[in-house]
């Protein structure tokens, strides 16, 4: 990982060989990590925070959050989620695969497990990237409802970043039983028992998620909207929900 102090990211391109790219269904799925060391660590080693993304967005774009984390003695771990973040391009699925997400971050935290200790473990994310932090906390989606987004029963917003996105997908995925059973996988349980903690700020798909799962979650979750976010991080860093169960 870095060194304290640096404000630049170490960045590593890890490839997921379970999955594959969406690209080239040859290729394996790629996941890129942002890493951060803390300023002032609060322990040896450090708790870390994997940060998520929102729609279209990217992990080196979440300094915004990053920052206020490695100040107050967090490592940091961002990611960028395959086909859904600026870097390398847009990927209907990336979109609206949601449950891929959660899944890429306990991939990188295997990975890393294998390199060093990984210390207590929080999932911080912003609006998508917020679903995929409950995710890592036992939140699932609900297969009955995606399947009613994904044949138009219920209408889905506009997404600015993929106009067209929906289409884009149906033109992949025929609405057949099929493409049904492939959404299983979004009920499946993606919970990861090394997360303690989770941050969500303006957090997205809610109403997909299932309330049967959400009674299930055992960790603190924190919630913030978007009025004064960024002052409200930096309040959250260092309340009693981080410093009791990020040590």
């Amino acid at each position: 990982m870095t060194v304290s102090g640096q404000e630049q990211p170490l960045i590593r391109v890890l490839y997921d060989v379970s999955r594959h790219d969406l690209r080239d269904r040859t290729l394996p799925r790629p996941v890129r990590l942002y890493l951060w060391e803390p300023d002032h660590p609060l322990a040896v080693p450090a708790p870390l925070v994997v940060v998520s993304h929102g729609t279209g967005g990217s992990g080196s774009d979440m300094q915004w959050l990053v920052r206020p984390l490695r100040e107050a003695g967090f490592r940091v771990m961002a990611l960028d989620h395959h086909g859904n973040n600026f870097v390398d391009g847009y990927e209907p699925e990336g979109f609206l695969h949601v449950w891929e997400r959660p899944r890429d971050v306990s991939f990188a935290l295997d990975a890393l497990a294998r390199e060093q200790s990984l210390g207590p473990v929080g999932a911080a994310g912003f609006s998508l990237g917020g679903y995929t932090a409950v995710a890592l906390a036992g939140a699932r989606v609900d297969p009955e409802s995606l399947w009613a987004v994904l044949t138009g029963a219920v209408p889905l917003p506009e997404i600015p970043e993929f106009p067209g996105a929906l289409e884009a997908l149906r033109k992949m995925y025929p609405e057949d039983e099929s493409s049904r059973r492939a959404l299983d996988a979004a009920a499946a349980d993606l919970s990861d028992p090394r997360v303690r903690a989770v941050f969500q700020v303006a957090p997205g798909v809610g109403g997909l998620v299932t309330p049967e799962s959400l009674a299930t979650v055992q960790v603190p979750v924190d919630i913030r909207w978007a009025e004064r976010t960024r002052s409200a991080c930096t309040t959250w860093t260092s309340s009693r929900t981080w410093s009791t169960f990020l040590r």
